[in-house]
């Protein structure tokens, strides 16, 4: 890019632009760099992360099972959701438990 003798307008907005996303994108490398030192100090271990899918997998179905019953008409298909739902929370209540009881020293 060429510089006029005389600073426009335009030149001077392209100028502060490319300073500004200098800044961005320096602050996206800080936090990417801060990420990775806080992943690479809290190793986790194979069963916690196995656990840890389990509870991920459980929430995102309990979230569909309360979509499908806000949608659904029919009652009986509402009491299969229901009683679905049920066991889900079940199950999440009990990996919870485990989780507490693992952090109590």
């Amino acid at each position: 890019m060429i510089e006029p003798k005389e600073p426009s307008t335009l030149w001077l907005a392209q100028v502060m632009a490319r300073g500004w996303e200098s800044k961005a994108v320096e602050s996206q490398m800080e936090a990417a760099r801060s990420d990775q030192a806080a992943a690479s100090k809290e190793r986790v271990t194979p069963d916690k992360a196995d656990a840890h899918r389990k509870k991920e997998t459980l929430l995102l179905a309990r979230t569909y099972l309360l979509q499908q019953l806000q949608s659904s008409q029919n009652p009986r298909h509402r009491e299969i959701l229901e009683k679905a739902l049920a066991d889900l929370e079940k199950q999440l209540a009990s990996m919870e438990e485990i989780d507490r009881s693992a952090a109590v020293p």
